[in-house]
Formats: C-alpha cells, sequence, structure tokens
C-alpha cells in the first residue's frame, strides 16, 4: 500500500486544525475597487477552500500603503463588510482563512494611494522601478515622507488595528507581511532606514518596528491567530545584500520564539528573487524556534514532500499553482496534471482568469478510462 504523502496529512496542534499541510500563498490579484474585495473575490476563495489554510492577498492597513493598483484594503468598513462575505463563503466550504496584513511603504505611486496620499518610509529613499498607475501608464516609484516619531507610532497602531479588523471580519487569524522589502523590511534594512532615532541604527533598534508591530498584534487577538511572513536573503524592491542581515534575522526569531506566535512563513522567491534563502538558516531556524515553519516559493509535488519528511517544515505554500487550480490538493492526493494559468490576468482583470478556472474533470478522465479497455 502506498504511503500517504506528508502533505496530505493533517496538522493539529493545540490552536489549529488543519486537514492538510497544503497552504494557499498569499498572492495580490489586484480586482479590489476602492479597496473592497468584490462578490468575485468570494467565490475566488471558496473555490480553493479545499487548501490546509488559505491566505489572503496582502491587504493594506493604510490608505497610503496601498502600493499596486487594485490592492484590498481593511482599514474602513466597507472593506470589512467586503471580506466578511469572503469569510462567511470559505466556512461555508469548511476552510481556514488567515489574512495578510500589508504597508508598502516607499513601494509605490502616491496616485494609487487612496486620495492620493504621499508614500511614506523610515528614510526618504526612492526605490528603483516602475510602479503601473491608471490609464495603464508605468511611472518611477514616488520618493517617500520621512516617517516621523508620530508618524511610527500610528503606523504600527495601524497594523494592529488592521489585525483586529480582521478577526472582525471573521479570518481566522492574521498573517503580517514582514518580507518583500515592504515597509517592516524597509525599516530592517540599513540601505532603507537611515535614521538615527530609537528605531534606526542598531539591530535592536531596526528590529523595532517589526517586532512592536507583531508584540501589539498578540497583544490585541491572540499569540494562536498571529503569523509573520519573512523572506531573509531574497533581495526584492530593491533591497540588496547587508553585511548584518544573518544576525538581524537571528534576533527576530530570538524575538518572536518569545513572544509564541503561531507560525514563521519563510518566503523564498527562487527565480524572481536574487537570493534564496540557505537551507543552513531554515535548519538553524527551527532549532531556536519551536513555532510551525512554512515554506513558499516554487515547489513542486516532489519538492514540498522532501521539505517535509526532511523536517524542514511544516506547511508548504503554493501561489501560482492555486491561479488555475481551485482544486490543487485533489489534484497532489489523486496524481492529477495542473493545469497553466493565464499570466496576462494575474494582476489585472475582472472574472477572467480568476474565478473561471475549472476543477479537474474527473468524468472526463473515467468516460476515457473505459474506451481504452
Amino acid at each position: 500500500m502506498e504511503t500517504e504523502k506528508k502533505l496530505l496529512t493533517p496538522l493539529i496542534t493545540d490552536t489549529l486544525e488543519l486537514p492538510n499541510r497544503v497552504v494557499m500563498a498569499p498572492m495580490n490579484r489586484r480586482r479590489a475597487l476602492n479597496g473592497v474585495p468584490g462578490a468575485s473575490a468570494a467565490s475566488y476563495f471558496a473555490q480553493r477552500a479545499g487548501a490546509g489554510l488559505i491566505i489572503t492577498d496582502n491587504t493594506a492597513v493604510a490608505p497610503n500603503g496601498i502600493g499596486y493598483m487594485g490592492t484590498p484594503g481593511i482599514y474602513n468598513q466597507a472593506q470589512i463588510d467586503g471580506w466578511k462575505r469572503v469569510t462567511d463563503e470559505v466556512h461555508a466550504r469548511g476552510g481556514r482563512i488567515f489574512m495578510q496584513l500589508v504597508h508598502a511603504g516607499r513601494i509605490g505611486h502616491y496616485l494609487n494611494n487612496e486620495g492620493q496620499m504621499p508614500l511614506i518610509g523610515p528614510s526618504a529613499v526612492a526605490a528603483e522601478g516602475l510602479i503601473r498607475t491608471a490609464g495603464e501608464i508605468h511611472l518611477p516609484n514616488s520618493e517617500p515622507k520621512e516617517a516621523s516619531a508620530t508618524d511610527v507610532r500610528r503606523l504600527i497602531e495601524e497594523h494592529i488595528r488592521g489585525a483586529i479588523n480582521a478577526i472582525g471580519a471573521g479570518f481566522d487569524g492574521v498573517e503580517i507581511h514582514g518580507a518583500h522589502g515592504f515597509l517592516p523590511e524597509q525599516f530592517l534594512h540599513p540601505h532603507t532606514n537611515r535614521r538615527t532615532d530609537a528605531y534606526g541604527g542598531s539591530i535592536a533598534a531596526r528590529s523595532r518596528f517589526l517586532l512592536e508591530i507583531v508584540d501589539g498584534t498578540v497583544a490585541a487577538i491572540g499569540k494562536e491567530r498571529t503569523g509573520i511572513r519573512l523572506s531573509p536573503f531574497v533581495k526584492l524592491n530593491d533591497l540588496p545584500d547587508y553585511a548584518e542581515e544573518a544576525e538581524t534575522q537571528r534576533y527576530i526569531v530570538s524575538a518572536l520564539q518569545e513572544m509564541g506566535i503561531l507560525y514563521i512563513h519563510l518566503s523564498d522567491q527562487g527565480p524572481v528573487g536574487k537570493g534564496k534563502i540557505p537551507e543552513t538558516y531554515i535548519r538553524d531556524l527551527r532549532r531556536r524556534y519551536d513555532g510551525l515553519v512554512m515554506l513558499a516559493g516554487g515547489y513542486s509535488a516532489e519538492s514540498e514532500e522532501a521539505a517535509l519528511q526532511a523536517g524542514l517544515a511544516d506547511l508548504i505554500a503554493f501561489g501560482r499553482p492555486y491561479i488555475a487550480n481551485p482544486d490543487l490538493t485533489e489534484r497532489f492526493r489523486l496524481d492529477l496534471p495542473l493545469a497553466a494559468g493565464d499570466p496576462g490576468t494575474y494582476y489585472q482583470g475582472g472574472d477572467g482568469g480568476y474565478t473561471d478556472y475549472p476543477a479537474y474533470d474527473h468524468t472526463f478522465v473515467a468516460n476515457t478510462t473505459a474506451d481504452c479497455r
């Protein structure tokens, strides 16, 4: 008898029960209107409720942290109501869903922010590259305003309020986006954080912004409903290597262990990033952190099983495969082929390329098998 894949086995802790270890990774599909997820979002996530856990699009906690056109938010009542429709549909299908909280910081253009609010960051350091704005016009990332002490306190509180709003919208928990060069990682990195106050300079000072967000979120909604995404050594959004990165990440992980949060989600971007998370780092993290570890970044059905069997992770997150395969878990279970998505609709469009990917046609397989006998 063939041994069941570990990926498809339940994960049960004192505070969490998942029917399998397949996670739908956070992907910003950029289809919100004024930050409000539409009716199609409820269908989209409900179609994928077979995942052990769903993590939403990165969702803005403030009107000046949107970053990209069509990004959903969680900072006003209309957005909360829109997300409540999503969680209701997912829970009706027996699914579990966390919201990923994001503030893009210096990434984006002020034209994409609500009320054309200026970008904000730890320091006034503009990111390289272009950003899409209305009318399919691509413009350079705007230069951010340097956050004042008052701004820093407000930004932390906006993340915490976003977590509270997410729970109010029916989410099972939240994931704080501390990766991919967005605001919390901008505070961590000396290239973007040139401050001389309590939030800049030393490793402890640069880590303070992220850790105060996590600490406040734990106090507000509970450690068992709090996860975090990190992307150590992966160079996205114009962040170069820096000498203290390994030490900085060890400092953060030690603090997260003390806080006792539910999970750490490591995002390795593989071919689209400029770096890779070393296996030695993951093994070191597992020795120092006893919560759940989730890995993401170009995993196949074979490589994810190897990572689980090797003890590198408890959960594996899949991004692009979930776009065109709403029944991804079932396809893994039955060793069915995966459908290919349309890259032209990954980050824009309506229902096409969003809710119109079908589940696998088992009737076709049955009929084909019968005809071949």
